[in-house]
């Protein structure tokens, strides 16, 4: 039935039953009219309902005069004033929950494409600077190094596989506390680069958010592997301080401790999920010594790439991509994004000879 058939039938029913109770004055008569009004708000749409109670009212406010008892039709017209308010109150309520229902849908579906595409995008990113290396290395008949940038790009793979494991298993099971995840990448950590990573949680432990929880977990993730990445062989410190208001993590290690790679040597570490670069612009690397792959002749890095060979024109202490960066969803800016969505902030820069990473968000 349309709504301008609906809202013809409710107001001769409505006109009806103030008829019959003008002749019979029965409760069944009242409580038709009433249930009409209700009809009228909650299928109909708010003008249309208005239009309904006012007829009610003006019915009503008719047929008192003429009978002649106006005090009794003065509690009918009291009576549909407030059914209508209620049943008004219940649908705004109603549709409120829908939205609020469609929002939390829609911000679940965001995180997890951010989490599939941090992920994915990262591992299929370095994979393929991996291949292209190979590639220059092989034209090159340097088949001992090409060999070593295939496996790099099967570890990669393998390495990439696993974290989408966890991402789709973090989705199906409530993930472990937050100390404890820390305490899992401390240990992780330690057991690659066999130098210490110090734990220390301050404040009273509770659980966060999920959502909060996670970008905590990722921020120290990618601060670890950062660490590891820029400043190999160097000890990280990580620490957890639980506000009445906020909750602080630090990550921090030694800036003093930065030891770039001799001119012209291959770098063993791939790359690994959650690095400050994911996707350059360049077609290959310094690593291989070939001027194709953006090195100098001599085998040397090109002017503006940093020991690791990975094009760093930003700056990291605003998190700004360099001119080489081809994504923002990892590194600092990825993790300055997942600060801003839960209205915190996030920080990054030598600081008194110790390179920090700071986040803060609402506990």
């Amino acid at each position: 039935m349309s709504q301008l058939a609906t809202t013809i039938a409710l107001g001769l029913a409505v006109l009806l039953s103030i008829a019959l109770n003008s002749i019979t004055h029965s409760g069944a008569t009242i409580g038709s009219l009433l249930v009409c009004v209700s009809l009228a708000v909650s299928r109909l749409p708010l003008g249309r309902a208005l239009a309904i109670a006012l007829l009610a009212v003006a019915g009503l406010i008719v047929a008192g005069g003429i009978s002649g008892a106006p005090v009794q039709d003065l509690t009918l017209v009291l009576s549909v004033c407030l059914i209508f308010l209620v049943t008004y109150a219940g649908k705004q309520r109603k549709a409120a929950r829908a939205a609020e229902a469609r929002e939390a849908v829609l911000a679940e579906r965001a995180r997890i494409a951010r989490e599939i595409h941090d992920i994915l995008a990262h591992s299929l990113s370095a994979q393929l600077v991996h291949l292209e290396g190979a590639k220059l290395l092989l034209r090159a008949e340097r088949t001992a190094e090409a060999l070593d940038r295939v496996t790099h790009a099967r570890d990669l793979a393998k390495s990439g596989l696993e974290e989408a494991g966890r991402a789709v298993s973090a989705l199906r099971e409530d993930p472990p506390e937050l100390p404890v995840a820390l305490r899992s990448l401390a240990e992780n950590f330690e057991s690659i680069t066999h130098r210490p990573c110090t734990l220390r949680i301050s404040g009273p432990q509770r659980r966060l958010p999920p959502e909060t929880e996670l970008a905590m977990l990722r921020t120290a993730q990618e601060a670890l592997t950062n660490v590891r990445r820029h400043a190999p062989g160097s000890p990280a410190e990580v620490e957890l301080d639980f506000g009445p208001a906020w909750c602080d993590l630090r990550v921090i290690n030694p800036s003093s401790w930065t030891e770039p790679p001799e001119k012209g040597s291959p770098r063993t570490e791939p790359p690994e999920t959650g690095a400050y670069q994911t996707g350059s612009s360049q077609s290959g690397s310094p690593e291989t010594g070939s001027p194709e792959m953006g090195s100098s002749p001599t085998g040397s890095p090109a002017m503006g790439s940093s020991p690791t060979g990975a094009s760093r024109t930003g700056s990291p202490e605003t998190g700004s991509p360099g001119t080489g960066s081809t994504r923002g969803g990892y590194g600092l800016v990825g993790m300055r994004e997942r600060a801003e969505l839960l209205g915190g902030t996030l920080s990054a820069g030598e600081r008194d000879g110790v390179f920090l990473v700071h986040l803060r968000v609402p506990a």
